[in-house]
């Protein structure tokens, strides 16, 4: 027999806390606390509604249930949100974040908050998806063109990446725009596509791991892929002269280099994650960015229908 709903739920008065990471310190320590704030992010008017048909008429039931009086999904406060993916506290969760800010190594974070590796990796995935989700291009990234969509089953992460080959892994673009940098998928090139204008128009191709980039080409400060070991990197040719983006310096590349060779097996679909986070930073930086981040947790998993 399906449950009775009972009264309709109760307005959420909503909560004000800091927006730094500085000012964490009372959230971290203080379970109810953290949970209001993430409430807050989640509803910002203080009321409860439906994250699959939006409506806001919402019955109470049992055991921090919620169920919509329009379509009836019985769902509890975070679901189908990002927050959803992990199964942390509000406080380790805003832990985690201040971390995250710092950039601390997953096994510094692990060693920090009390929890596995993998619970650690999930949730900093779940942080990097929130991130792109907010990207201007994020319907674009997250989808079969990069494989990122094989990490999504509905709202949750429980995928994982697909084979790539040098004839599908994508090209992406830097572009900087004053004090802004974008990184953006490169329509129609694949790995294959750069090796071609290497071999046949001496396009420069500098490796460094598993990342190949190259010079200026039309409006792109550089072009880069993460390749795989299927990749032919023998062909690529040693040069005396540093590419245009290594020799003049380029604020973002100076800024993005070495936090790339920090990342650890980057796989070529889990690349624009990492990508769009340091976009991200820079795009920031001299910000606050617990208080975004937290937001952009709490956000709804857009639907890739």
């Amino acid at each position: 027999m399906p449950a009775i709903p009972r009264e309709p739920a109760l307005r959420i008065a909503p909560a004000r806390f800091p927006d730094d990471t500085d000012d964490f310190g009372a959230l971290l320590r203080d379970e109810a606390k953290a949970r209001d704030y993430l409430l807050d992010l989640a509803w910002p008017t203080g009321e409860p509604y439906c994250p699959r048909c939006g409506n806001h008429r919402i019955y109470t039931l049992s055991g921090d249930r919620l169920r919509c009086a329009g379509c009836k999904y019985t769902f509890q406060p975070f679901s189908c949100r990002w927050i959803n993916n992990g199964a942390l506290s509000p406080a380790e969760w805003l832990r985690l974040i201040t971390m995250f800010v710092d950039e601390k190594s997953v096994h510094e974070m692990k060693e920090e908050i009390g929890l596995s590796y993998n619970t650690v990796y999930k949730a900093l995935t779940a942080i990097r998806f929130a991130i792109l989700a907010h990207a201007i291009d994020a319907r674009q990234l997250i989808s079969p063109a990069t494989g990122l969509d094989s990490y999504l089953n509905g709202n949750r992460l429980t995928g994982g990446p697909r084979e790539m080959r040098m004839d599908t892994i994508p090209v992406y673009g830097i572009l900087r725009r004053e004090d802004m940098v974008f990184i953006d998928l490169v329509p129609g090139f694949q790995a294959e596509t750069l090796f071609h204008f290497h071999m046949n128009f001496h396009l420069k191709l500098i490796r460094t791991g598993n990342l190949i980039y190259t010079d200026r080409y039309k409006d792109y400060d550089a072009l880069m892929f993460c390749g795989n070991d299927s990749l032919p990197y023998e062909i690529i040719r040693r040069y005396d002269e540093p590419p245009h983006i290594d020799a003049v310096g380029d604020a973002f590349w100076d800024f993005a280099r070495d936090r790339i060779k920090r990342f650890r097996g980057i796989s070529c679909q889990r690349f624009p994650l990492y990508m769009k986070e340091l976009e991200f930073r820079f795009n920031n930086r001299g910000k606050p960015l617990a208080g975004q981040l937290a937001a952009f947790l709490c956000a709804l998993v857009p639907s890739l229908d």
